[in-house]
Formats: structure tokens, sequence, C-alpha cells
């Protein structure tokens, strides 16, 4: 007697369609996926856009805490022994389309589909390594430098594939939660990014590769860095006396 063999488990058509405890959903820009405090009962796979995660003190104040792009997971919480409420809240940037997959089918399939299961467990180590250098780079880094990193991750430098150099709008307030700095210093440190060929900015930031100078260095070009230095100049009566008057 010949048994049928079990469908094989098809994780891109997982990842891309709605099924038994998952459904597509749409949010617009500035909307939600879920706000801190929520019940944390699913999981959203990111299919496409950008997304922010943010958490806000008991004293009312907002911090941007990563950027989500495509193929992000967002909402693992949800998976602790005992569900609880979000931590933090998941905000569209820009219009994305989501898979809301459910704490129950989340964990049927984490336990059921290796393939799936791989690819969970090694998101969950790259979103770790990520928090671990987002911490050092807090500790150790100039703030020039860290909005320097924000740009070039968001542009994806360093990722498979082509980067994609002209970025998602986003605020200088925002950046500026991000880098644990001002939108005035941010500003500053644009200006001057732009000024060096770093970056183009009209409404939506462009990033060049060159902006990897400042993180592979220690320090930026200074502001006269492309102006020629004249060596020996001869110095002015002026200058010749009063460095007399100094030495008497």
């Amino acid at each position: 007697m010949a048994f049928a063999s079990p469908t094989s488990f098809d994780l891109a058509a997982f990842l891309t369609n709605s099924g038994l405890g998952r459904r597509i959903v749409e949010f617009k820009p500035k909307e939600a996926f879920f706000s801190q405090g929520d019940p944390a009962d699913s999981v959203y796979y990111i299919q496409k856009g950008r997304a922010k995660i943010t958490v806000v003190s008991t004293a009312g104040k907002e911090a941007t805490v990563t950027l989500l792009a495509p193929h992000d997971f967002v909402g693992e919480e949800a998976l602790a022994s005992i569900p609880g409420l979000r931590l933090s809240s998941a905000t569209a940037i820009t219009a994305c389309a989501a898979l809301k997959i459910a704490r129950e089918e989340m964990i049927r399939v984490m336990h059921g589909e290796q393939e799936f299961s791989d690819l969970f467990v090694k998101f969950l180590l790259a979103r770790s390594m990520r928090v671990q250098a987002d911490l050092v780079d807090q500790l150790f880094n100039s703030s020039e430098k860290r909005l320097a990193r924000i740009l070039l991750l968001m542009a994806e430098f360093g990722e498979p594939g082509e980067p994609e150099t002209l970025i998602p709008k986003i605020s200088q307030e925002t950046l500026a939660e991000m880098i644990g700095t001002t939108r005035s210093r941010v500003s500053f440190f644009m200006n001057r990014f732009r000024k060096l060929g770093f970056v183009e900015y009209n409404g939506r930031i462009r990033v060049h590769k060159s902006l990897l100078q400042v993180i592979l260095h220690d320090r930026m070009p200074d502001d006269h860095a492309f102006k020629p230095r004249v060596a020996n100049a001869p110095r002015t009566r002026s200058t010749s006396v009063k460095a007399r008057r100094i030495g008497q």
C-alpha cells in the first residue's frame, strides 16, 4: 500500500502569502504595527518598506532604538513562554507590507519546520550582533561617526547585492535620537558630509561610498583639507615685531 509523502515546506511561499494563522497587512507612513503596552500576540515579517522601533520613557520622552528593513522580523517578544505586553512600538517610515503571524502559528512552524527555524535563529543572532555594535558605537565613537554609521546601514552598504544609495526619508530629529545628540548637531554634520561630497540631499538623502572614510578613519578631514598649505611663507613685519615683543 502506497502512502502519500508529506507536503514539503515552501519557505518563500510561507513568508509571501496569507494562510492559516497569518495574513498580509499594509501600513501607511507613520502608522503603527503595534504600540508599547499592547498585548504581544503576533510577530511581523516585513515584506517591503522601512519602519522603526521606538520606546517611550515614564517621563514621556521617545527614543528611536533601531530601523527595520525588508526581510526583518519584529515583535519577537510574543514568543516568550508567558506572553506579556509590547516593550516598544513599531511604526512605518514608508508604506509597508508585512506578514502578520499569530503567536501560535509562529511557535508551530518553528518547531515543525527546520528551514524556517534556521532562518529565524539567524535573524535573531544578527539582531543581537547589531544591538551589541550599537552599544559599542554609543560608548566609544563620536556622534559624527555614529551618524555616518547609521546612514551607511540605512543605505545597506556591506549587505549582499547593490546598496540602496537613496535612503528612505528620515527626519534629523529621528537621526539625533538614534545617535544620542541634538538635531542641530546632526544638521551641522550633514552639512559637512555634503560639502565633502559624502552625501547629497534634497528631501531624501543619497549616500556615497566615500562616507565609509568616516568609519574607517578616526577623524574627518579638516574643513580646509582641500586647500594647499603654503610652507615657509614669509612673515609680515607686524607679525615679526609682535613675536619680538612677546620674547621680551
